[in-house]
């Protein structure tokens, strides 16, 4: 990546998510955690297939689908169920007889449906459902749901028949009165009614769209399994190449975007679910993860003297819970220096690291996202450390994204 500054430094969608739509199975569902397959291919692009690909961030396994593309074998973590059963499915390569299985199972699914509206079918316990869909709509959702059941299976069962159920959560959104016009959704007004035969209809476009993409052969292998990015474990594996975008210090829950598809796919069952798994993310604020930092210390450990200063300006500020917001900050940047000193366990002598960050401010303080995870990086051993600012992040002239790389010398 070429070095710029910031004054020339743009905004570039084909660096976000956005980029990511029309690109196969990279565009499946649109969530804002996935960031750009332009920087994941820059960066893979400079290695031979051999190198063991890393994310430990999985996200919507953005990085690890790409590298299987490249034809490297590849491995996420994740917490988030619901996101590793995604890209599990994202990183499979399927048979034109299963591709084929999936088509005809999904016409009996939608067979069903009018039979299916005579009963009462199950449907998810996210709170204010009515404000996402029309109770018209809702029973359409519920019945065709019902039959993919009754074809497929349970989603959260992880058959391999994912690619269904992956066009159904894309269904549920595009049936919504939720809009995605930013990092964070909004609603309508106003519910739409849907019929029968709209909802059926563009179930099966989506899948078309879904099933065309799967089409293809991965030439490398990616898989996603369950691993706390803070407690790195020895796996008797070890990666050349580490490529990966941890949440931003913005407190910005993607989980809150995930809940429609996890209550659907019954990967949550209540509310007090998605604060618990949000605590154990890093840089998560939903419902208890936001209370709990009142309890919440660092337990004495060494941390960079950029992030106490930071976290010292946060607290002393004027602005509302500057206090809690302090130790937001703290938490998040503590969570990330635990990340790096257990990742050594899982890397190459020589791995090449590549952090996809951005800074953030809070009542006036600006929060130097690289500066303080090189400080980290330079206390726990790394070499070549260094910082290349990518793109501006919105309107917000301070805001960038950057590429936080470095080597681990083993």
């Amino acid at each position: 990546m070429l070095e710029v500054t910031r004054q020339s430094v743009k905004q570039r969608s084909d660096l976000t998510f956005k980029h990511n739509k029309s690109l196969g199975r990279h565009g499946w569902l649109r969530l804002t955690p996935a960031y750009s397959v332009k920087l994941v291919k820059e960066v893979i692009a400079r290695f031979s297939a051999d190198v063991a690909v890393l994310d430990p961030f999985s996200g919507t396994a953005t990085t690890t689908l790409t590298a299987a593309e490249h034809g490297n074998s590849a491995l996420s973590f994740d917490i988030n169920p619901f996101l590793i059963w995604l890209g599990n499915v994202k990183c499979r390569s399927y048979s034109v007889e299963h591709l084929a299985f999936v088509q005809d199972g999904a016409q009996q699914a939608i067979g069903r449906v009018p039979a299916l509206m005579k009963k009462d079918n199950w449907t998810p316990p996210l709170f204010n459902i009515e404000r996402w869909w029309s109770a018209g709509t809702l029973q359409v959702l519920a019945a065709l749901r019902t039959g993919l059941v009754e074809v497929f299976g349970e989603p959260a069962e992880d058959r391999t028949d994912g690619l269904a159920w992956v066009a159904f959560c894309r269904l549920v959104i595009e049936t919504s009165a939720a809009a995605f016009n930013h990092v964070s959704m909004s609603f309508s007004s106003e519910t739409t009614h849907h019929e029968v035969e709209h909802v059926t209809d563009l179930y099966l476009a989506i899948l078309d769209a879904v099933l065309a993409s799967s089409g293809a052969q991965l030439q490398g292998r990616g898989e996603v399994v369950e691993v706390d990015a803070r407690a790195i474990p020895e796996m008797g594996r070890r990666f050349g190449l580490v490529v990966t975008s941890p949440p931003y210090p913005n407190r910005i829950s993607y989980i809150r975007e995930l809940r429609p598809y996890m209550y659907w796919m019954k990967f949550l069952e209540e509310a007090r679910e998605a604060g618990e798994m949000d605590w154990k993310a890093i840089g998560g604020t939903w419902g208890i993860a936001t209370s709990r930092l009142n309890e919440w210390g660092p337990n004495g450990k060494a941390l960079p003297e950029i992030l106490t200063d930071t976290v010292g300006r946060i607290a002393e500020s004027d602005g509302k819970n500057a206090q809690l917001m302090a130790t937001y900050v703290l938490k998040y940047f503590y969570d990330m220096h635990l990340h790096l000193s257990s990742l050594p366990n899982v890397l190459e002598p020589g791995a090449e690291l590549h952090y996809i960050v951005g800074n953030s401010s809070f009542f006036g303080n600006t929060v130097d996202t690289p500066a303080i995870l090189t400080a980290s990086m330079q206390m726990l051993g790394y070499d070549s450390i260094a910082s290349t600012i990518i793109r501006k992040r919105n309107s917000n002239k301070a805001l960038f994204e950057y590429d936080v790389s470095a080597s681990w010398p083993g």
